[in-house]
């Protein structure tokens, strides 16, 4: 969710009953400052920061956090041992997403207080193993003893009933809020996202990290680049730097980086986040209603 959950979408679907997360990938320590502190603001209920354990200035940004007193972390993109046991000697609940069951074991081992089991379908950068939800959210149920958060391609009342029955305990969503109208994302982003439709997002860059792009010229010229056998120098040298800004930020929906899920394909308007977070809500009631009869 870089460059589009920042204080508005986090703490609007904090408000409708959510938890709301500000994305920390996109953001400098003084920026990240500033968003909690809005957040703060604008809501009185939870709300958490999702933390990229590769960010080049990751000490910083636990600095703001632990001196914000934010409550809950999710770490993604790295080793869950580096920074768990510092966040939760300070009374911080961590979670951390995984893409398998081995990483899964891995992050109960460093004593994160849950998991999120992201599959293929996710938005964003993605496990190389290509493990779809439904086979990866019951695989680390059966893995660890820990919650566990489904997440990928969760974009109805129904997706996060699925998810129940395969036995998570909460489900994560992205994509859906992406396009929201609190989404700090461009309105072009926003227009492309709810004009998908199904097969129009690829997994790439997996030799680098496997990041799921929306197909437009940019994608074109990585996945000619990945078919010739380009080395990592020169798909480096494709992706250049601030490609995901150019296109998610700033608008750019020919040469920028698009990073979406394939739930994208069930997003057909710009919404509220509070009538996203209604809608899906009342969907699973029904659905589990109707199953239930």
């Amino acid at each position: 969710m870089v460059w589009c959950s920042g204080w508005q979408l986090t703490s609007a679907v904090s408000n409708a009953g959510g938890l709301g997360l500000i994305g920390a990938g996109s953001m400098y320590p003084n920026v990240l400052r500033e968003h909690i502190v809005k957040c703060k603001e604008a809501t009185k209920k939870p709300f958490g920061v999702n933390v990229p354990l590769l960010y080049p200035e990751i000490e910083k940004l636990m600095e703001v956090i632990v001196s914000e007193e934010v409550k809950i972390v999710f770490t993604s993109a790295g080793n869950p041992k580096t920074w768990t046991g510092f966040l939760k000697d300070r009374g911080i609940t961590v979670v951390h997403v995984v893409s398998s069951s081995k990483f899964a074991q891995k992050s109960e081992e460093a004593g994160v207080d849950a998991v999120v089991a992201e599959g293929f379908e996710a938005g964003g950068h993605n496990g190389r193993e290509e493990t779809t939800t439904l086979c990866l959210v019951p695989l680390v149920c059966d893995a660890v003893k820990i919650p566990v958060i489904a997440a990928g391609g969760i974009a109805s009342g129904r997706a996060m009933l699925a998810a129940e029955a395969l036995g998570a305990q909460g489900v994560q969503v992205g994509t859906s809020f992406a396009a929201s109208v609190e989404s700090s994302a461009h309105e072009n982003f926003k227009q492309k996202v709810v004009s998908l439709a199904e097969g129009e997002t690829m997994l790439s860059l997996k030799s680098l990290t496997p990041v799921r792009l929306i197909k437009n010229n940019f994608y074109k010229k990585v996945f000619e680049a990945e078919e010739r056998g380009a080395s990592i120098e020169e798909l480096k040298n494709i992706l250049g730097r601030g490609r995901a800004k150019r296109g998610i930020f700033e608008g750019d929906i020919i040469e920028g980086e698009l990073e979406i899920g394939q739930g994208a394909s069930f997003v057909k308007a710009i919404k509220p986040a509070a009538e996203i977070v209604k809608e899906m809500w009342n969907e699973y009631l029904l659905v589990r209603k109707s199953i239930m009869a």
